[in-house]
């Protein structure tokens, strides 16, 4: 029997098993060990969960599906765009989440792609070189709006097939407090941002603080991975008696009131063109309520331009997961 094959029967056998309760039984270092894992998972034979020092090993269960059957072009476009975390936290790339995804939801592999990839091509008509403008979307939501331009990364979700990619890195990356999913958008943002400041002539840039507290904040980690020569503008979020995010506000007013109440942008210095980042767009209040502040503040000369992650498809959307 083969040491894979080993690995199998063992977890089988046990249900869970540790890497050191496996390298244990089968008389074999960790680091001989760790030569199988990574083909076992990336086989989707075997999954974990856990960080280190706690990681268990379990056995993925046998899908009653075939094995996904589509052209290589449809596979490259699943293979570099789907991500899929499942319930118990397993991050499941390409075609493995593609497949986990169609066998959970009982549909057919072939036919379920071709609609993905059709779904995927009609929203990435709105991108033009890797953004997606969302001014017009602003417009038809606020009476007045004092952004020169928005735009936005990704959208959070698409028609059927739920969250994006991104969208899914940005929830996660937030909710779990991953340091490497942070990691992950910093790469995607930070050309994006050098090429709105490069662009726009950008010399100021501010960061939409958040109102939930964690030990991990995304915004804290964007910031310090977008260090550069940019001059910074203060926005403060003020602490009020009960912290009431903008997610949990289903209307529209509320949201304004909300952004309006409790963001200050505590900033004299001037600037001629500033560049406001944002995680999510769902109605655009905040981004849009500070852009106000400064203009009222009379601290920018030129253009307000807001950048998100994400962002909504159309009119006032709710985005009340991140």
């Amino acid at each position: 029997m083969s040491t894979k094959q080993q690995i199998l029967e063992y977890i089988k056998e046990k249900g869970q098993a540790t890497s050191s309760e496996m390298a244990d039984y089968l008389g074999i270092s960790r680091q001989a060990l760790f030569r199988h894992l990574p083909v076992l998972l990336e086989q989707g034979l075997i999954y974990k969960v856990g960080k280190p020092p706690k990681v268990f090993y379990f056995l993925k269960e046998a899908s009653n599906q075939p094995k996904i059957q589509i052209d290589d072009k449809l596979e490259k476009e699943i293979q570099e765009n789907y991500l899929f975390v499942t319930p118990a936290g397993e991050r499941l790339e390409g075609v493995r989440g593609f497949t986990y995804w169609c066998d959970r939801n009982n549909l057919p592999y072939e036919k379920t792609a071709q609609e993905y990839v059709r779904t995927l091509k009609k929203y990435n008509s709105f991108k033009e070189g890797g953004l997606i403008g969302g001014l017009q979307k602003m417009r038809s939501t606020f009476g007045e709006v004092y952004l020169d331009e928005i735009f936005y990364l990704d959208f959070y979700s698409i028609e059927r097939f739920g969250k994006t990619k991104l969208g899914q890195l940005l929830l996660y990356a937030k909710q779990s407090q991953n340091l490497q999913m942070m990691k992950e958008i910093i790469a995607l943002v930070k050309p994006k941002v050098n090429f709105i400041v490069n662009k726009f002539k950008v010399d100021g840039i501010g960061f939409v603080p958040p109102t939930v507290k964690r030990e991990r904040q995304l915004m804290r980690v964007l910031k310090n991975g977008l260090e550069g020569s940019l001059r910074e503008v203060s926005i403060v979020k003020i602490k009020t008696m009960v912290a009431v995010p903008q997610k949990s506000l289903n209307r529209i007013e509320d949201r304004i009131e909300n952004a309006k109440s409790t963001f200050v942008v505590d900033e004299d210095s001037k600037f001629e063109n500033i560049l406001l980042v944002d995680d999510a767009v769902g109605s655009g209040a905040t981004l849009n309520e500070v852009a106000k502040k400064i203009r009222q503040k009379n601290i920018c000369h030129g253009k307000i331009i807001g950048l998100a992650i994400t962002g909504s498809y159309k009119g006032f959307d709710v985005i009340s997961e991140v």
